[in-house]
């Protein structure tokens, strides 16, 4: 039982760490900086990357 109340937080977290990439990525200052230098800011992809990974494991745990 426990299993699946970590599973349900992991997607949680990993949702709220998504979006919160995302919404980065979609700044006016990202897209700017992306427009001049072609560079995505590192907060921008850790939130991404790092809510997908949690959503994965969130999934893992219940099955």
């Amino acid at each position: 039982m426990a299993s699946k109340y970590i599973g349900i937080l992991f997607l949680v977290v990993g949702v709220a760490l998504a979006l919160w990439g995302y919404n980065i990525y979609d700044a006016a200052t990202s897209q700017i900086s992306r427009a001049f230098s072609g560079d995505t800011p590192f907060e921008a992809w850790a939130g991404m990357v790092g809510g997908g990974v949690c959503i994965l494991l969130g999934i893992f745990k219940l099955k």
